[in-house]
């Protein structure tokens, strides 16, 4: 099922694309903690998910002020009486006002997740 229309850019097949790759750093690491039986787990591991998730989180800030620019920018051109359909107006609106609340429900996500681990008992 995709829905590449409403993100603008394949958005679902983006998120579908980072999920794949998260699966199988995954299991590459698991693989190399089988490997290391018993010994210290490898120093240059953690960096990698770490670095692609930093990115990956960056790419989506951008994309979410991206489409709020295109937004306001439509719908200056169209106060401003440009020729521009009122649908695409309202699209691209409806679009930024989506990517920004899809972007506070994962930060929300992330305080909660933080506070709990913050909240555990060493």
């Amino acid at each position: 099922m995709s829905v590449s229309g409403v993100g603008g850019g394949g958005g679902i097949d983006r998120v579908l694309a980072l999920r794949a790759q998260i699966l199988e750093r995954n299991q590459a690491l698991a693989r190399a903690n089988q490997a290391v039986s018993g010994g210290a787990p490898a120093t240059q591991a953690p960096a990698g998910p770490a670095k692609n998730f930093t990115a990956a989180l960056q790419d989506a800030l951008q994309q979410v002020n991206e489409g709020q620019a295109r937004a306001g920018a439509a719908s200056s051109a169209y106060e401003r009486g440009e020729t521009i359909d009122i649908a695409k107006v309202m699209l691209a609106r409806q679009e930024a006002a989506v990517g920004f609340e899809a972007t506070l429900q994962v930060r929300n996500k992330l305080l909660s997740a933080y506070k709990d681990i913050m909240s555990m008992p060493v």
